[in-house]
């Protein structure tokens, strides 16, 4: 296994990782890929490392590694350590409809993997395909598999690592709020950009502002007034009217 150039690169990496079929790169193929859901039901398992460039804006440039989810840390082709030096967040994919057992057994491997050779990594855990259970169920999945991976951080003294959970689906805009929030914490201007729009609201009586890569939707920025979820949607529709008429009249 080689990876080419790998000390070159200058742009964040986003490692997608997670145990087979728990929907990773279903959420690449929607979010960067503009593939329908339904789509994405007749995707391969991924059988290698898949990596891909995202430079949709100035702001928004990056990588994304798909990673399959039979990946052996203790193969000796794997070079673990190169690829963890480079990343700027981990997100660990798991099937809430799935039992997660084994999947919060990789994920502490992992994490503890990647914190020991680049402590610096943001990990973000994707509580994935809850389109399917009641709010209730949601929040239940979310408060145990947040206690059980902590707990397993704490008992072998990595309580200091933080993890961020996200509920999320391919099927409404969650995947899509939950990839803009990895996604801000790389850039670095973000604390600046927060301000102009705290700015900009104020001076103009707008309710909410967002600052969107139209591409992906994902917004990398927004004023410091709680996200409404389904203000974030009408933007999202709006921006696809919006590509929609360009393309028929552009």
């Amino acid at each position: 296994m080689t990876f080419d150039s790998l000390n070159g690169d200058v742009k964040p990496r986003i490692l997608l990782m997670g145990l087979r079929r728990s929907g990773k790169s279903s959420i690449q193929k929607v979010v960067f890929h503009k593939m329908s859901p339904n789509e994405t039901l007749f995707l391969e398992s991924t059988n290698k490392i898949c990596r891909e460039d995202v430079s949709s804006s100035s702001f928004v440039s990056f990588q994304i590694w798909d990673f399959p989810g039979q990946i052996d840390f203790f193969d000796p082709t794997f070079d673990y350590e190169m690829i963890f030096r480079g990343t700027g967040a981990l997100i660990f994919v798991i099937d809430s409809q799935d039992d997660y057992v084994e999947a919060l057994s990789r994920l502490h491997l992992t994490v503890t993997r990647a914190y020991k050779v680049n402590p610096d990594i943001h990990f973000e855990v994707f509580i994935h395909k809850v389109d399917g259970l009641s709010d209730d169920h949601k929040i239940e999945k979310q408060r145990d598999i947040h206690k059980r991976a902590n707990d397993d951080l704490a008992d072998t003294g990595l309580e200091r690592i933080h993890l961020s959970f996200y509920l999320t689906s391919i099927y409404d805009h969650s995947i899509f709020e939950a990839f803009s929030k990895v996604v801000q914490k790389l850039i670095p201007q973000l604390p600046t950009l927060e301000n102009l729009l705290n700015i900009f609201i104020s001076n103009s009586s707008i309710e909410k502002a967002f600052l969107f890569d139209v591409v992906s939707k994902i917004y990398i920025a927004t004023d410091s007034s709680p996200v409404d979820m389904q203000t974030y949607e009408l933007c999202c529709d709006m921006i696809d009217v919006v590509i929609d008429i360009s393309c028929i009249y552009g």
